[in-house]
């Protein structure tokens, strides 16, 4: 599919979400917390199936062909340790948290107190987490960016639509305001896509999709309330991976 002009699929995208959580918004009050649960539940479950199909990246060909057989898992484990501990003292999650308290203010959603500030928080880092975080967030914005068509984010918009609504249902406005996130993280990759062509090589991306899958992972459980793994500090991993993997290519 064509696109008129490098970022449509993103402006896709970002309509889906807005449209989605809006009849979440709108919907939501009127079911019960039981069905809410079961719905973010199923969110969970299908966002730990989204997590295997990302990490199975760790076995692409190109990315075994560039930095040998075992290096693969290897690379993830040290992007995800380096990562995290970069952001755990960075504090990115405390941060992210601040940034979202800031943004409900400005907004004047007003009541049910700390309780409700945490309700917009889980919704937006959760939202903006599993929008923002997957194979077809990168392929597809950079596809985009180099003109090679919108396919890849137009199914994309077609899953966070859903995904959206499904979230406000349970999380209210704070899914509303991942579509900010989306804008300006997808817009961002559709930029350097246009600027620097193929920003990287079929190998360093696969690695970044795997590490990115250990972090949807962490939202999974997360969502299935198993286990508050601090996702955002974990956010600097997918940097690392693409760069860890041209640090073992270069060595090899």
């Amino acid at each position: 599919m064509d696109s008129p002009f490098p970022g449509f699929g993103t402006v896709i995208n970002v309509a889906t979400v807005l449209l989605g959580a809006s009849l979440g918004m709108l919907v939501g009050h009127r079911l019960p917390e039981r069905t809410r649960s079961v719905v973010t539940d199923c969110l969970g479950l299908v966002t730990l199936l989204m997590a295997a199909l990302s990490a199975y990246q760790v076995t692409a060909p190109s990315l075994e062909d560039t930095v040998g057989d075992g290096a693969p898992v290897l690379i993830v484990l040290g992007s995800l340790l380096i990562g995290s501990i970069a952001g755990s003292l960075l504090q990115i999650e405390r941060r992210l948290e601040g940034l979202a308290g800031v943004l409900q203010r400005r907004m004047r959603h007003d009541g049910g107190g700390h309780a409700e500030r945490e309700r917009f928080i889980e919704g937006w880092m959760t939202a903006s987490l599993l929008f923002c975080v997957g194979p077809l967030t990168i392929l597809g914005t950079l596809s985009d960016g180099l003109g090679r068509g919108i396919d890849q984010l137009v199914l994309k918009s077609v899953l966070d639509g859903f995904a959206a609504l499904a979230f406000a249902s349970t999380f209210g406005i704070g899914v509303l305001m991942s579509a900010l996130s989306v804008a300006v993280i997808q817009g961002s990759l559709t930029v350097l896509g246009v600027l620097l062509g193929s920003v990287l090589p079929d190998a360093h991306i696969a690695a970044l999709t795997a590490t990115g899958g250990l972090l949807l992972v962490g939202i999974g459980l997360r969502l299935l309330r198993i286990r508050e793994i601090p996702v955002g500090d974990m956010l600097p991993a997918i940097v690392v991976a693409p760069l860890l993997t041209a640090l073992v290519a270069a060595f090899r």
